[in-house]
């Protein structure tokens, strides 16, 4: 693997689980500010600010500040504001992506909006889908913050922001254009953020399908985790491989 200077690691999977830091999270972040290395944690999760998901981060025994956590909808507002600054945008979702497109200078409407924007809410509303349909079909153009379908609960598993696209779609025979990961914008927006390149940063995930290959795709070398998602005996199903694959970020510490 070649030398890095900067890491972007996926949260969680990789340094939580549910609310409990994972064995070696906490010696991988204090290697990283000993070191000097810039960092981000990233999240396809749009629900919460990066303030929330840092509170939530100490309460597990991991101090990461706001500015190195990275979400779906921080990526979303900087493609918004890349592709059309200071546009118009009705959105369902909750204060991770309404915080981050005002951020960017965005105006939030259901009245002849630039895009309908699709995050994650823990409350759907059929009349906001509804909503959102008559405005795609009217020429909003349709964007998600992630594509992933399902999202962890204490009770199971819960519909997420792919599920309820699947949806919209089948309804308007328009595809959103997903900026999370797996798609490699999220990672390339968040090397931005850092002033990184992709020669020199390392990217960790727990999951072959959004972490490993988001990575790949943005030219960096990619470690998986076996804490999440993916198990040892699930990669060699893919046509592609990271560049190391360890049992968990504690097997990453002396690689900082």
């Amino acid at each position: 693997m070649r030398t890095a200077e900067c890491w972007l690691t996926d949260m969680d999977g990789v340094l939580v689980r549910e609310e409990a830091a994972l064995p070696g999270a906490a010696d991988f972040l204090a290697r990283l500010t000993e070191r000097g290395r810039r960092y981000l944690v990233l999240t396809n999760n749009s629900i919460f600010t990066p303030r929330d998901l840092a509170a939530r981060l100490a309460r597990s025994g991991l101090k990461i500040p706001e500015e190195s956590i990275w979400t779906s909808a921080l990526a979303t507002a900087t493609f918004l504001d890349d592709q059309l600054p200071r546009g118009s945008a009705y959105v369902i979702g909750e204060a991770g992506v309404t915080t981050a497109l005002h951020e960017v200078g965005y105006t939030l409407t259901d009245r002849d909006p630039d895009f309908v924007v699709l995050g994650e809410t823990r409350t759907y509303s059929f009349e906001a889908i509804t909503r959102a349909i008559r405005l795609i079909e009217n020429g909003a153009r349709f964007i998600a913050t992630n594509p992933d379908v399902t999202g962890p609960s204490e009770e199971g598993p819960l519909p997420a922001t792919g599920s309820v696209a699947a949806m919209i779609t089948a309804a308007t025979q328009q595809q959103p254009y997903f900026v999370g990961k797996p798609n490699p914008m999220m990672l390339r927006s968040a090397l931005n953020r850092i002033e990184a390149h992709s020669e020199n940063t390392i990217m960790i995930g727990d999951r072959m399908d959004t972490d490993v290959i988001a990575g790949i795709e943005a030219g960096l070398d990619t470690i998986l985790v076996l804490t999440g998602s993916t198990r040892a005996g699930d990669v060699v199903r893919f046509p592609y491989r990271p560049a190391r694959v360890v049992d968990s970020i504690a097997d990453v510490v002396d690689l900082v």
